[in-house]
């Protein structure tokens, strides 16, 4: 008998215990988690890109990585953008007005917008952050969206140059009265405040479109001239000083942007800021 029993094999049972069971763990829902945040992230940024202007996502991308100091003077003052400017030097003002053009700290010369001693590097800096607050590079364009319809800038040897421009339906002047369109009234206030914030001076030019008929007397001239004039005044009234105003003419419908010369796109304002070199 106890011959079979030692044949018998031997049987071990081992309980194999696994805890967490309904659960199998939590690392795919961190993992999971973060996928579906990140492809949030993306569909957010896919509308964004397509709700926003191109000058708008220019003004996002300049906020992240600026170029140039912006908006670093302490608070106060009765000038531009409600404070003495939105320009200044590399280092922030230490209090009441900062070292601005109008009034330097003493011991600190100011290095503002004024243009004055600025490099051509310094100087075409210059120019483009006040096209950005003019065209709402920042994010917030100082002029209307009814007047921003009109409104091209581009920056040249010559200088930062406004164009403002007439639409169908929208003249800059009234065709009986010669009147300036409110718009054009309000938008040479904006240029005006923008303009304060440097020295630099400045030149109007005004272009018309061709006339659908040949007539005895060219009006072509006196018409374009008399628009920068109309223009000038604008300025002045604003508080331009005449002394900046370095020439003011007129170029008839010889300069057209437009392919059709009779276009109405062809009724334009340059006004131009120009480099203190010229």
């Amino acid at each position: 008998m106890s011959g079979q029993n030692d044949a018998r094999p031997i049987i071990i049972k081992r309980k194999k215990v696994v805890g967490g069971d309904g659960h199998h763990g939590g690392a795919w829902k961190v993992a999971y988690a973060d996928f579906v945040t990140a492809m949030m992230a993306f569909f957010l940024l896919m509308w964004l890109l397509n709700a926003t202007t191109e000058q708008q996502r220019k003004g996002l991308a300049d906020y992240f990585s600026p170029t140039v100091p912006i908006a670093r003077i302490s608070g106060g003052g009765d000038g531009a953008f409600g404070g003495e400017s939105v320009f200044s030097e590399r280092v922030e003002a230490q209090n009441g007005t900062g070292a601005t053009d109008r009034r330097p700290t003493e011991g600190r010369q100011s290095m503002g917008m004024t243009g004055v001693g600025h490099t051509e590097e310094e100087e075409e800096a210059i120019l483009a952050a006040l096209e950005d607050a003019l065209m709402a590079g920042g994010g917030d364009s100082m002029v209307t969206d009814l007047a921003l319809r009109h409104v091209q800038t581009r920056l040249s040897d010559e200088g930062l140059i406004i164009e403002v421009f007439a639409r169908p339906g929208a003249p800059l002047f009234d065709e009986e009265t010669g009147a300036p369109a409110d718009w054009l009234v309000a938008l040479a206030g904006v240029m005006v405040e923008l303009f304060d914030t440097v020295t630099n001076r400045v030149a109007i030019i005004g272009h018309v479109r061709s006339e659908p008929i040949t007539v005895v007397e060219e009006s072509r001239w006196m018409q374009s001239t008399a628009h920068a004039h109309r223009v000038r005044v604008l300025l002045e009234d604003a508080g331009l000083p005449a002394t900046r105003l370095q020439r003011i003419t007129g170029h008839a419908d010889r300069r057209p942007v437009d392919d059709d010369p009779m276009s109405v796109r062809n009724d334009r304002i340059e006004i131009i800021l120009l480099r203190n070199r010229i």
